[in-house]
C-alpha cells in the first residue's frame, strides 16, 4: 500500500506536462511561414527538393558503398548498404508523404478502395483502460483522460485484481468523476480486461490507454477528428514521448528513440495507410472495425499456448488484415456477443498516425525493466509476424517493403552481433568489429539529425546515436532468448 498521501477529494494532483512539440527558431519559423504561402503542388516540390539535400551525406555514402559492391563486397557490405538505402528511403517517405490526419485530407490508395461507411459527425467516444498493481501512478492517468476536451466521452477502467491500493484509489476517482470503475476478482490479463470494457462501450469510437500515461487534453479530440474526416481509416495511433526523462540516462535515450520510432517510422507507415502497431498509450478504433474480433483477440493462441502479449500489434493486425482473414476468424468464435450479435462487413481499411495527438508515458528508468520490456515486445514481434506477414504483401509495394524489410533487418540483427561482436573479435578481425560500431553510430547519427531538424535547439539530438548502439550490441541477443520463452506470458509493467 502506498504511503503518499492522496490528495482532498475534488482536487488533482499537480499533473506531469506531456510533451508537446518544440518550436524552432526564427528562421525556420520564417522559412515555415513561406512555405506555406506556396500552391499545394509547388510545397510539396520544395519540401521533397529540402528533404532530399538533407540526405545528401547519406547519398553520397550510399552511393560509395554501391561501388564497393560492384567491385565484390562480402554479405556485410550488402548487410551495411542495405541498412543505408532503407534508412534513407524511410526519412524520404516520412518527411515527404505523411500528413497528419487530423487537419490534412489523406487519400485512400486505390487498389484498397471499397465502401466505408462515414462516422457520424459527432461519434459517441469510449476510452478504456486496464489496469493492475499501478496505485503510484493510476490518479494520474484516470484524471487525464478525465481532463479531455472532446464532449460526453465514456470512460470505463477495470481493475484486474489488483493487489496493492489501485482499487482503492478508483473507487474514490468513480465517485468523484462519475467513471464506470469495474472490479475484477481473479486477475485475467490485459486483453481479457479490455473486453471487458469493451462489452460496456457503447462508442462508435474505442479508445485505449495504459495505466502509466498521461493523455493531452485534446489528444482523444484529434484522434476523432481524423477518424470522422476520413472514413477509410479503420484505426489511428497518438504520438507518444516519455514522461519520466528526469529518472535515468536511460529514460532519456527512451524518449528520443520514441520521437524517431513515431515521427518517422509511423509516419513513413502511415504515408501507405499501413500503420502496423496502433500503440497502447493512444490507440483509436473504429468499433465496426474490431468489434467482431475482440474474441479472436482475448482468446489468442500461439504455439499451443495462450499468447498474453501483442496487445496493440495483433489487434491492429485484425483491421489492417480482416478482409483476407476476417471471416475465419469471425466463424471460430461465431458464438461470442461480440460476432453474434452484429457482423459487420469486413473491409480493407487503412490505418495512420496523428502526429498531433500526444501521450506521455513512464519508460523504464532501470536496466531489467528495459529488458522485460523488449523481450515483451519481441515476443510480440514474434506472434505477430506469423499472422501479419501472410498478407502484408497484398497492402501495396509500399507498405510490403516496409513492414517486409524491417522483419529482415529485426532477424538478421542477431547474426550480425554474432558476426562482428564474437566472431570477428576472436578471429582478431579487430578492424571488422570497428567498422561495425562506426556503421552503427552512423545510422543513430541520421537519427539524431532527423530529431534536431524537427526540434531545433534541442540538445537531446545527442542521446540517439546511444540507442542505436544499445539496439545492436544488446538488444539484438533478446530475439534469440524471446523464441525459446515465446509461450511464457506474465502481465508486468514496471520502471525500475
Amino acid at each position: 500500500m502506498s504511503t503518499r498521501a492522496a490528495p482532498p477529494r475534488g482536487t488533482a494532483p499537480h499533473p506531469r506536462s506531456v510533451p508537446a512539440p518544440r518550436r524552432g527558431g526564427r528562421a525556420r519559423a520564417g522559412a515555415l511561414r513561406w512555405a506555406a504561402g506556396l500552391e499545394p503542388g509547388t510545397r510539396r516540390g520544395v519540401v521533397r527538393l529540402l528533404v532530399l539535400l538533407c540526405l545528401t551525406p547519406l547519398t553520397f555514402l550510399l552511393a560509395n558503398r554501391s561501388l564497393a559492391l560492384a567491385d565484390g563486397a562480402g554479405p556485410a557490405a550488402v548487410y551495411g548498404t542495405a541498412v543505408l538505402a532503407a534508412t534513407a528511403a524511410l526519412f524520404y517517405v516520412a518527411y515527404t508523404r505523411y500528413q497528419d490526419p487530423a487537419v490534412a485530407d489523406v487519400p485512400c490508395p486505390r487498389r484498397l478502395r471499397g465502401t466505408f461507411p462515414p462516422l457520424p459527425a459527432h461519434p459517441r467516444v469510449s476510452l478504456l483502460l486496464a489496469v493492475k498493481d499501478e496505485e503510484d501512478r493510476i490518479e494520474e492517468c484516470v484524471r487525464s483522460m478525465a481532463s479531455s476536451d472532446h464532449p460526453g466521452i465514456q470512460i470505463v477502467v477495470v481493475d484486474d485484481a489488483s493487489a496493492d491500493g489501485t482499487g482503492d484509489i478508483l473507487r474514490r476517482l468513480g465517485a468523484e468523476l462519475g467513471i464506470t470503475v469495474v472490479h475484477l476478482t481473479e486477475n485475467v490479463g490485459k486483453k481479457h480486461a479490455l473486453v471487458r470494457a469493451c462489452a460496456l462501450a457503447d462508442g462508435d469510437i474505442v479508445v485505449f490507454t495504459d495505466s502509466d500515461c498521461v493523455l493531452a487534453p485534446d489528444a482523444v479530440g484529434r484522434c476523432v477528428a481524423a477518424l470522422v474526416r476520413h472514413p477509410h481509416l479503420g484505426a489511428v495511433s497518438g504520438h507518444c514521448r516519455a514522461l519520466n526523462t528526469d529518472a535515468s540516462l536511460l529514460a532519456r535515450i527512451q524518449d528520443v528513440w520514441y520521437e524517431g520510432q513515431f515521427r518517422v517510422a509511423k509516419a513513413a507507415e502511415a504515408a501507405f495507410g499501413s500503420v502496423t502497431c496502433v500503440s497502447g498509450p493512444l490507440a483509436a478504433f473504429r468499433r465496426d472495425a474490431i468489434w467482431n474480433y475482440l474474441p479472436a483477440w482475448a482468446e489468442d493462441r500461439f504455439l499451443g499456448a495462450p499468447f498474453r502479449f501483442a496487445t496493440d500489434r495483433q489487434l491492429t493486425g485484425y483491421v489492417l488484415g480482416q478482409a483476407w482473414r476476417g471471416r475465419r476468424l469471425k466463424e471460430r468464435h461465431a458464438d461470442s456477443p461480440f460476432v453474434a450479435d452484429h457482423d459487420y462487413p469486413e473491409r480493407p481499411w487503412l490505418v495512420g498516425y496523428v502526429a498531433s495527438a500526444r501521450v506521455g508515458t513512464d519508460v523504464p528508468v532501470g536496466v531489467r525493466a528495459f529488458l522485460r520490456q523488449q523481450v515483451r515486445w519481441k515476443k510480440s514481434f514474434v506472434r505477430n509476424l506469423c499472422f501479419t506477414g501472410g498478407f502484408m504483401w497484398r497492402r501495396g509495394p509500399g507498405a510490403a517493403a516496409l513492414y517486409y524489410g524491417h522483419v529482415l533487418w529485426v532477424l538478421t540483427a542477431p547474426v550480425m552481433a554474432v558476426r562482428h561482436l564474437v566472431w570477428a573479435p576472436a578471429q582478431g578481425l579487430w578492424l571488422l568489429t570497428g567498422l561495425y560500431l562506426c556503421g552503427v553510430l552512423l545510422k543513430g547519427c541520421a537519427w539524431g539529425m532527423a530529431y534536431k531538424a524537427d526540434h531545433p535547439g534541442d540538445p537531446r539530438w545527442r542521446y540517439r546515436p546511444l540507442m542505436s548502439l544499445l539496439s545492436s550490441t544488446v538488444l539484438a541477443w533478446l530475439l534469440p532468448y524471446s523464441l525459446a520463452t515465446v509461450r511464457r506470458g506474465v502481465w508486468s509493467r514496471g520502471t525500475t
